[in-house]
C-alpha cells in the first residue's frame, strides 16, 4: 500500500469517526442565537393565534350585520357574504397553518 493510499484511508476514517462521534456529542444543544430565534417564532406564533380568533369574530359578526341591516341592498348583501367567508376562510388557514407546524415539529423534534 502505498503512503498516499495510506493517508487518504487514514484521513476518511479519522473524518468518519471524528464527525459522527463528536459531533453528536459536542453539538447537543442549540446555539443560543438559534434558541432564542426559535422561542421568539413561537411567541409570535402564539400571539398570531391569540389575535386571530378575535378578529375573526369581529369580521364574522360585522358581515352579519351587513347581511341584516342591508334592507334589500344586494350589494351590502354580496360584501356582507364575502366578508363572512373570507374572514372563517382565513381563521381556518391560521389554524391549519398551526396544526401543519405543531405536527412538523412533533415529528422532528
Amino acid at each position: 500500500m502505498s503512503k498516499k493510499k495510506f493517508l487518504f484511508l487514514f484521513f476518511i476514517i479519522f473524518f468518519i469517526i471524528f464527525y459522527f462521534n463528536l459531533s453528536t456529542i459536542s453539538f447537543g444543544a442549540y446555539p443560543a442565537l438559534i434558541s432564542t430565534i426559535m422561542n421568539a417564532f413561537d411567541k409570535i406564533k402564539t400571539w398570531l393565534i391569540k389575535l386571530a380568533t378575535p378578529a375573526a369574530a369581529v369580521a364574522v359578526s360585522t358581515g352579519l350585520f351587513m347581511r341584516k341591516f342591508s334592507f334589500g341592498d344586494e350589494e351590502k348583501i354580496r360584501t356582507g357574504k364575502n366578508l363572512v367567508k373570507g374572514s372563517l376562510f382565513s381563521y381556518a388557514f391560521i389554524l391549519l397553518l398551526d396544526l401543519i407546524l405543531t405536527t412538523i415539529e412533533g415529528l422532528l423534534g
